[in-house]
C-alpha cells in the first residue's frame, strides 16, 4: 500500500508517517520510481508507535524498543528483556518532571493565594 492508504487505515496523516521513516520507526520498500510502499504488518506497527507515544516515549527511545514490542491479544508485549532497562529509565525521567511540575504548581498556588489576600488593595509586597 502506499502512503495515503495507510495514513487513511491508521488515521495518522502522511507528513506524521513520513517523519516515522525519517526517524527509523517505519521502513517502508521503494518502487522504481521512489514511491513508499508500506505492507499491512506497517498498520500495526503504526499502532505500536502511536500507543508508545502516548505514553510518554520521544521518538529516540521508541526507535529503541520498538523491536522489542508487539501487539497481540489488544495488549503491547515487550518481547526482549533489555528493554525493562530503557523503560525504567524513562519512567525515572518522567517521574523527575512530574516532581518539578508539583513543585512549579505549589509555587504558582502560593502566588495565587497572595493575590487572593492581596486583592482588595490591588498590590502586594515583593
Amino acid at each position: 500500500m502506499q502512503i495515503g492508504e495507510l495514513a487513511a487505515r491508521t488515521e495518522v496523516p502522511d507528513r506524521l508517517l513520513r517523519y516515522y521513516e525519517q526517524r527509523g520507526l517505519l521502513s517502508p520498500r521503494r518502487t522504481s520510481g521512489g514511491h513508499r510502499v508500506f505492507e499491512d504488518a506497517d498498520v500495526i506497527r503504526v499502532g505500536i508507535i502511536r500507543a508508545l507515544l502516548a505514553a510518554g516515549l520521544n521518538t529516540a527511545t521508541i526507535a529503541i524498543v520498538l523491536p522489542c514490542t508487539e501487539y497481540r491479544a489488544g495488549q503491547l508485549h515487550a518481547t526482549c528483556p533489555e528493554m525493562a532497562g530503557h523503560l525504567a529509565r524513562e519512567r525515572s525521567r518522567m517521574s523527575e518532571a512530574i516532581n518539578r511540575l508539583e513543585r512549579s504548581r505549589q509555587a504558582l498556588d502560593s502566588l495565587l493565594s497572595i493575590s487572593e489576600d492581596r486583592s482588595v488593595s490591588g498590590t502586594f509586597d515583593l
